[in-house]
């Protein structure tokens, strides 16, 4: 469809809606698109296209006024993961992990920022030259992150992650490779067990759908607080307290931190605590809570490999501000951790569980680690082999500690 038109459309519509012409009120959208679908039709009576062209330009035109533009036919798509908006011209999504150039564009960067606009507003959220990047989410539970000039040298950018309605079981989970039998019945027990859990990985490769997997174990019977920037994770679970984070007003003010959150929650009366990811001197209160008898708590932190995420926790304590001595910061850890699930995104753009490990104590200098599943080359990307003799965790059954 030639762009030209559809921004001449789009601005004629947009003049015939200015509330000097309409004597609508505001907030009665209906009105407004029923307002909009009668001038679009006056407007393309004289136009010499097939009814079919005409019907898509419509519907082009009322989505980039009412609804999200070109992305709105991706945001209605099972098979779209990722949506990704590189200026006006670039839209991206991604598909069983493999991202494509799509052929949607919007008309200019002022309906891409209004887009966005509609998106961080519905929760309370706020761009600007003075706070111009931001995390939201859409009614659907889709995390949506955006960056303005400034900042950003591509125009406008949106990053938009979606997840499936129906989270992920662990069966399903197993059925597409992600993990093996094995693995989950070791990871069911430890979350039946209320073992500390943290998973680790890189960015998209599958944390926060393993963390939704997991809850399924978590008895109904238990009070779980989960605790998020922005709010993705989705528990099916019926009694589920959800905290989000809040940024600063416009006065810079008013801020409501993971760290604040973690806090509160300890007064809660939690049975378990669930933080969607920790990136800062909030871990230092999370290692607190799971050390003063809150078993049983999950959460997910960025790193390359279980060591890695070992020794990200100690810089996150760090950044807290509380001078602790290193060797007190790994044995707070040591004592609170007790599993280590991370994940990856294959070269296929498939995710899987490459290694599960237990922390087993401290030694003289380091934190000891214990791998009891590793992802086998040998058996297919699905493979998982076993390097416990037992198959199970020391922690799970003291009568195995011999075998270890």
């Amino acid at each position: 469809m030639e762009t030209g038109l559809r921004r001449s459309l789009h601005r004629k519509v947009l003049s015939h809606l200015d509330t000097r012409n309409t004597g609508l009120s505001a907030g009665n959208e209906e009105k407004w698109r029923a307002h909009a679908e009668e001038c679009l039709r006056t407007e393309m009576k004289n136009l010499t296209l097939p009814e079919r062209e005409k019907e898509i330009l419509n519907n082009e035109i009322l989505d980039e006024i009412f609804a999200y533009g070109p992305i709105t036919c991706y945001l209605q798509d099972p098979s779209v993961s990722e949506i990704m908006a590189n200026g006006k011209d670039s839209i991206y999504v991604e598909r069983e992990g493999k991202i494509s150039l799509s052929d949607g564009t919007f008309l200019s960067d002022e309906t891409l920022r209004s887009t966005i606009d509609r998106m961080v507003s519905r929760v309370n959220r706020r761009l600007d030259e003075s706070s111009p990047f931001v995390d939201a989410r859409l009614p659907d539970g889709s995390r949506v992150n955006a960056i303005i000039p400034p900042v950003s040298l591509s125009g406008p950018c949106l990053t938009i992650r979606k997840f499936r309605k129906e989270p992920y079981s662990l069966d399903e989970l197993i059925r597409i490779g992600t993990l093996s039998d094995d693995a989950a019945a070791y990871l069911r027990e430890a979350v039946i067990r209320r073992m500390n859990i943290i998973i680790s990985g890189g960015t998209g490769s599958g944390k926060t759908t393993l963390l939704n997997a997991f809850s399924q174990f978590i008895p109904d019977g238990e009070r779980i607080i989960t605790i998020e920037d922005a709010a993705e994770i989705r528990l099916l679970k019926p009694h589920v307290v959800r905290l989000e984070a809040r940024p600063p007003n416009i006065e810079g003010t008013g801020a409501i931190t993971i760290r604040d959150l973690v806090k509160n929650s300890l007064r809660m009366r939690p049975d378990r605590i669930v933080v969607g990811e920790c990136r800062g001197g909030e871990a230092l209160d999370m290692l607190q809570a799971m050390n003063t008898g809150h078993d049983g708590s999950i959460t997910t932190g960025h790193a390359n490999s279980p060591r890695d995420m070992l020794r990200r926790l100690e810089t996150m304590v760090l950044l807290s501000g509380v001078e602790i001595p290193v060797r007190a910061i790994r044995e707070q850890i040591a004592s609170a951790i007790d599993v280590i699930v991370h994940t990856s995104r294959m070269g296929d753009g498939r995710r899987a569980v490459t290694s599960v490990s237990e922390v087993t104590g401290m030694g003289e200098t380091q934190i000891l680690l214990q791998e009891v599943y590793r992802l086998s080359k040998s058996e297919g990307p699905a493979g998982m082999t076993c390097l416990a003799p037992t198959g199970v965790p020391s922690k799970f059954y003291p009568e195995a500690e011999e075998a270890w």
